[in-house]
């Protein structure tokens, strides 16, 4: 993630929560001037991480995350709880921050929402402080893989996210959570796509009447369940010649990650079309040259640029449906928008997907439409 777009999305945001101070400035009358103003507090130099303990037993580790509440603190008053993933650069704190400006501008009670961004510590974050923690490779943990440190090489990425959510929801901890969101932009949005089709946690929270979903906006890739790809209006298996590897993991099926092994593709998409997704493109997130898209042939298999690979995914979705599954996913282009993480969750079908803003009271987002073809 480019810190250009985080300070737009912070812009925005802040924009958002400047026309409504203005509005209830307006509602509330003269102001009296018999009191001295307040002297102006130095501005804080940036969210602190915070040391969440997951896992169990043999299992257990530290873990950094930027959160809005002290996750060792009382949560019994949290209600809802929104995971914001960074993508590439591994800075959580930025994430934190730029989601922390959007649920203000939001109006939402930010004393009833858990505002949590997880910080994966990568092979070059040795100054960060993250000591003892399992590290991965520097986009190992975009794909589910297991950290690189002993004693940590069984821990997969995709089982963090499952730990962290099971520690927010635990009914000894936060008995009144009753939503999860979990988005991610680029490389975040990635790990998010994974997440959502292969977690095996999704249905056991669910059926505690915790509403559990997921935002994938502007992924490089997406994860496809038969050997089949994008080939002019249909799908069909792409040539081994041009790409041998096209199919595995991950891209495809083939050598899957330890965390999900033993499931078909077959019984993935039957078990993921009941999900709860939420899609997100920027309609100018177009460019088959932009410098972090993924050019590996793997990924060139779904299409030259990332408008291209979500819409050859929704249609591959339909394509493995038929007409008659139902497929509970919602797919949403954003008019304008190129590969920027502050306009997207910003935007109007964004906002209202990870903030629950009203797309009507979302005045300065970018528009939204349903997918072109």
């Amino acid at each position: 993630m480019k810190r250009d777009g985080l300070r737009g999305w912070r812009r925005l945001a802040l924009g958002m929560a400047a026309v409504a101070l203005l509005g209830l400035a307006a509602c509330a009358g003269p102001q009296t001037t018999d009191t001295a103003a307040a002297p102006v507090a130095e501005k804080p130099q940036g969210p602190v991480w915070q040391r969440v303990h997951l896992g169990r037993d043999a299992v257990a580790y530290d873990f950094p995350v930027y959160a809005n509440h002290p996750l060792d603190g009382d949560l019994s008053g949290i209600r809802e709880v929104v995971l914001v993933q960074h993508g590439l650069q591994r800075n959580g704190n930025d994430y934190y921050a730029a989601g922390a400006d959007l649920l203000v501008a939001s109006g939402r009670n930010a004393d009833e929402i858990l505002l949590i961004a997880p910080n994966f510590p990568g092979e070059p974050d040795a100054g960060k402080g993250f000591d003892g923690m399992p590290v991965w490779s520097v986009d190992g943990w975009i794909g589910g893989f297991n950290a690189t440190n002993a004693p940590y090489t069984e821990l997969s990425s995709l089982k963090v996210l499952d730990d962290l959510i099971g520690y927010v929801t635990d009914p000894a901890r936060a008995p009144n959570v009753k939503r999860v969101t979990v988005a991610g932009h680029s490389g975040g949005g990635q790990i998010v796509q994974r997440y959502a089709v292969l977690n095996n946690v999704d249905e056991g929270i669910r059926k505690r009447g915790i509403d559990l979903n997921y935002v994938v906006a502007n992924p490089s890739s997406y994860l496809y369940f038969t050997p089949d790809r994008p080939h002019g209006k249909s799908f069909a298996r792409y040539s081994p010649h041009t790409c041998p590897d096209y199919d595995h993991y991950k891209y495809g099926m083939v050598d899957m990650v330890p965390y999900a092994a033993g499931k078909s593709g077959k019984v993935l998409f039957s078990r993921y079309a009941q999900r709860h997704v939420t899609y997100l493109v920027g309609t100018s997130d177009n460019d088959p040259n932009h410098r972090v898209l993924d050019k590996t042939c793997g990924a060139e298999a779904e299409g030259p640029t990332r408008l291209d690979r979500a819409r050859n995914y929704w249609r591959y979705e339909r394509h493995l449906a038929g007409p008659r599954k139902r497929i509970n996913h919602q797919s949403h282009e954003v008019v304008g928008v190129g590969h920027d993480q502050a306009k997207m969750f910003g935007s109007r079908c964004g906002a209202q997907a990870v903030f629950g803003t009203p797309a009507s009271a979302n005045t300065t987002g970018a528009a939204c439409q349903p997918p072109q073809r």
